[in-house]
């Protein structure tokens, strides 16, 4: 039996229900979810609960998992999971996420959701990560990839190519379009990670529209 896809969704313990971004990552856990896929969250609150949530409001999906941390001021695991699993040190917790993530996706967030950006990121631009897409979402993270554009490319601190594993995508129904697109792209070549650039040209394209 092949193994479900799955999917993990970074983003802020602090954005409250109610609030624009958590009804986004609500859509795309679910949207996901519908097509069956997994959902992976750091299990807590916020938008984390948004994700596991929306990834439980749809009766045909896959499961909703949750890699909890263990803080000083605990932080309580949601109650939209199938799978739990607590972890002591954030090393592992990282590790854990990259060997379970076919796709991730970053939603706004603060340190915590830039340490798991970037920790993602190094793993791809290493080759640790091929076929494992990362995609932020949001306005938020167009200010930091301007200044990576401006202020760090230039020095040659890393190469352009650097930034084309990256997709920035800004409305919830095409994160969900695009993980779909990707998920079945995967039997036809042996690297998806080839066809990030013809992804990124399609993201443009519907952004004309």
């Amino acid at each position: 039996m092949e193994p479900h896809y799955r999917v993990t969704i970074f983003g802020s313990a602090r954005i409250s229900e109610g609030d624009e971004a958590y009804r986004d990552v609500y859509d795309i856990a679910r949207g996901l979810a519908a097509e069956g896929f997994d959902i992976v969250t750091g299990g807590g609150p916020g938008l984390m609960r948004a994700a596991n949530s929306g990834s439980k409001s749809v009766s045909n999906g896959g499961q909703s998992i949750g890699l909890n941390i263990k803080l000083p001021h605990e932080q309580c695991p949601n109650p939209y999971l199938d799978i739990k699993e607590e972890f002591d040190r954030f090393s592992g917790r990282l590790d854990a996420f990259m060997a379970m993530s076919d796709a991730v996706v970053v939603a706004p967030g603060g340190i915590g959701t830039m340490l798991e950006l970037f920790y993602s990121w190094q793993l791809v631009q290493v080759q640790h990560l091929c076929e494992t897409p990362i995609i932020l979402f949001g306005e938020i993270w167009t200010s930091l990839l301007l200044w990576l554009e401006t202020e760090v490319l230039p020095r040659h601190l890393f190469e352009r190519k650097d930034m084309h594993s990256i997709f920035h995508v800004m409305e919830a129904s095409e994160v969900v379009d695009l993980i779909i697109k990707i998920h079945k792209a995967r039997p036809e070549t042996e690297h998806v990670c080839r066809n990030f650039n013809k992804y990124r040209l399609d993201i443009e394209q519907a952004g004309k529209k």
